[in-house]
């Protein structure tokens, strides 16, 4: 295992216990206090000095769509059509700097230095696991770190990029230890996409369409995507753009616990493949381990993928995800309840033995009976594959993402607590 960890920061802990933040950590009225000192001073200043001029904020380019882009171009005297050279610079070449985008004219890039910004997230880490798995912790814009994770595979044609759309987690599965952190919000679209572009300018800029740095992408990081779908949508348009990241629309895949209406609004924007964590084949184990089936329960679930696929102009299936607990979800039972569930929706299952992590009351199968439960499945007609445990050496493994959040929820809270109570 190799990191690399900036210099101006240490590399932070993923222990849940050390780096969630509770939200009761800001004092409101000493803040009060303060804004009202600097309310009396700047007053005082202002009356005996003249007011100083203001510098316009510049505009962050990286999360901007095309259409944004356009508009930008023409707000401020441009021809619409430098959008895409823009794009190309910022997407596929990876550029922050105005003045290296050598086929825009020199008072065109020093009017962009004046006005715009490329601005993506802070790497405060960079890990890479002994099996090839790079993990990324980023800051972003309120100090928050999320974390992204890159999966190389069939020896290095193929890395699938792993990317988060909240900080924190707005739902809490009981298997997830990025839930157990609580939530503080939704990242924006430049926060998104900027993600793609850390990895990409770390692994090194496309040079033809085979020889892509990032060849995959999943929205399986860090939060529910379907509940920022306002940012999700726009950035995974730039990851499907021919002038921002130019993948098939069958190489970005959105994973949902379960958000129905919105799986429907999706089916209306976009059809990237769709991934659905469902992990049991009854209601009243899911509503223990994924507790949004309360609200929408297996049978809304699978009738919104019955639409999703009807909107999709090919022949496409869901990949269902089933993370296999020991003595919960993993005995033959469970198998043939999942494959009478599944026999009417085309899809493919994805097997993932349970990633441990502190006080989650859970165990992994073992190996000899993860492969039982994979030919149970076989033998009932279904494709089904298991994932390989990836990164886990680096904390980089599916629901072991934990970042840095600052709860609003004070579910971390609790879960830290429990931690302590149990320890005594």
């Amino acid at each position: 295992m190799t990191t690399t960890v900036a210099q101006h920061t240490p590399a932070p802990s993923t222990d849940i216990a050390s780096t969630a933040i509770d939200s009761t950590d800001t004092d409101s009225t000493d803040a009060d206090s303060t804004n009202a000192d600097s309310s009396d001073t700047q007053s005082s200043d202002t009356a005996s000095t003249p007011a100083a001029k203001t510098v316009p904020e510049r505009q962050n380019l990286l999360g901007m769509s095309r259409e944004q882009m356009e508009a930008f171009f023409l707000s401020i005297g441009e021809k619409k059509f430098r959008a895409a050279q823009l794009m190309k610079w910022i997407h596929q070449e990876g550029s922050d700097d105005f003045a290296a985008m050598t086929n825009l004219s020199k008072p065109l890039r020093e009017k962009l230095a004046r006005v715009a910004e490329i601005r993506g997230p802070g790497v405060v880490y960079e890990g890479t696991s002994s099996d090839g798995t790079r993990k990324w912790v980023l800051e972003v814009e309120d100090g928050s770190y999320v974390e992204t994770v890159l999966i190389p595979a069939e020896n290095g044609k193929r890395r699938t990029l792993c990317v988060s759309s909240q900080v924190g987690c707005s739902l809490d599965c009981s298997f997830c230890s990025t839930g157990k952190q609580g939530f503080q919000r939704n990242l924006t679209a430049a926060e998104i996409i900027g993600q793609v572009w850390v990895a990409q300018r770390s692994v090194g800029p496309r040079r033809d369409t085979a020889n892509r740095p990032v060849t995959n992408v999943v929205m399986m990081g860090m939060g529910e995507p379907l509940l920022n779908f306002d940012n999700v949508v726009p950035a995974m348009k730039l990851m499907l753009d021919d002038n921002g990241y130019g993948l098939s629309k069958r190489r970005v895949t959105l994973s949902t616990s379960g958000v129905v209406p919105m799986i429907d609004k999706l089916g209306d924007e976009m059809d990237v493949s769709l991934a659905i964590s469902l992990h049991a084949a009854t209601d009243e184990l899911r509503n223990e381990l994924v507790p949004i089936n309360r609200k929408y329960n297996i049978r809304a679930l699978l009738d919104a993928c019955h639409r999703y696929l009807s909107k999709c102009p090919d022949n496409r299936q869901i990949t269902i995800e089933y993370t296999l607990i020991k003595d919960v979800n993993d005995q033959q039972e469970h198998a043939e309840q999942l494959a009478a569930l599944l026999k009417e929706l085309p899809c493919k299952i994805n097997l993932i033995p349970f990633n441990p992590f502190p006080n989650s009351g859970y165990e992994t199968p073992s190996r000899n009976q993860t492969m039982r439960f994979q030919q149970w499945l076989y033998d009932l007609g279904y494709t089904a594959t298991v994932r390989m445990t990836r990164g886990e050496d680096i904390d980089a493994a599916c629901g072991q993402l934990v970042g840095r959040v600052k709860d609003r929820t004070k579910r971390s809270a609790r879960y830290i607590q429990s931690v302590q109570l149990d320890a005594d």
